[in-house]
């Protein structure tokens, strides 16, 4: 039995397998089709051989929606690292015929957009020919893509604790504060301790932010449960909904360093704040960087301090 099913899976194709994850994509036959460009019995016909193959289903139908089995996982995670080993293989070979290109599959967590645009930037000007993929997500995203394959190397703060095993190098410090409107009660008050902030409402980001899990543990460190407010969904808002009087917020000092700068927000002087955190460039340790993302995840480490706001706590 082991025999025959070790003989199918090698009989498996890798059209099969982009199959099978174009239908886990989009969830239905007709958005694979779409995705590859066939026609819906073409998706039908592949699934269906492929399951013959495999002997166990593959997906399932859940909330009108087509979702793997533990067989269709354990698939998809194999096209995922079939796909990373192809892809390094073509810059590989790329960058054997001495032309410095390729490809970069960067992630940004979202508080990091105020600074990392810049340095990318930067890194491409003197590189015209690398392809550089961007996405910016929270924190248990970039996680997940890392996770996946999706990404070369990601800029984050805490990087992935057990997930999986990762290299990290430190860019620079990133600071913490707490804002508020400037003519909150408290604007001019010196060493406000954290339990004199028990009573205020406190703005938050959503489930899966770096920035809401530091707000949580700092005051779990004093025992007590913040006063939340509105759940936001991106520090923008935060900022207007602070300035507007919807409450305070904690907050990446490098997010708000034009509105601290013009006056449109203040930093509270909050005993131990702020709090000092740093920002990492991260990869899975087992992930082979090739010349492209080498020399960016080099530029990072070594210069991407000085694409960080400038940031003077006044406390």
């Amino acid at each position: 039995m082991k025999e025959k099913l070790n003989s199918n899976l090698r009989a498996i194709s890798l059209k099969q397998l982009r199959v099978l994850k174009a239908v886990v994509a989009r969830g239905s036959i007709s958005g694979a089709a779409q995705i590859l460009s066939v026609t819906p019995p073409a998706i039908t016909l592949q699934m269906k051989l492929f399951e013959q193959s495999v002997g166990l289903p593959l997906v399932q139908r859940i909330n009108k929606k087509l979702r793997p089995t533990d067989a269709g996982r354990l698939l998809l995670e194999s096209a995922n690292r079939i796909e990373e080993t192809l892809a390094e293989c073509g810059n590989a070979l790329e960058a054997l015929s001495g032309i410095e290109r390729g490809r970069v599959a960067v992630g940004v967590i979202g508080t990091a957009k105020y600074f990392a645009p810049k340095a990318l930037a930067h890194y491409q000007k003197a590189h015209r020919k690398v392809d550089m993929r961007l996405t910016i997500g929270n924190r248990q995203e970039m996680i997940a893509a890392l996770e996946n394959y999706d990404l070369d190397l990601a800029i984050m703060g805490r990087p992935p604790a057990g997930e999986y095993r990762v290299d990290a190098n430190v860019i620079g410090d990133h600071p913490h504060i707490i804002i508020a409107p400037p003519d909150h009660h408290k604007a001019a008050k010196k060493k406000i301790s954290v339990i004199q902030l028990a009573g205020e409402t406190f703005l938050l980001r959503e489930e899966g932010s770096g920035t809401r899990l530091l707000m949580q543990r700092l005051f779990a460190q004093q025992g007590m449960t913040p006063n939340l407010g509105l759940q936001i969904g991106s520090n923008e808002t935060i900022k207007q909904a602070v300035i507007a009087g919807l409450g305070i917020a904690m907050i990446s000092a490098h997010t708000v360093a034009a509105e601290l700068a013009d006056g449109r927000l203040i930093a509270l002087n909050v005993t131990g704040m702020p709090v000092v955190r740093k920002w990492y460039v991260v990869k899975r340790s087992d992930k082979r960087l090739l010349p492209a993302a080498q020399s960016l995840w080099d530029f990072l480490s070594s210069s991407g301090k000085d694409y960080l706001p400038k940031f003077s706590s006044g406390i």
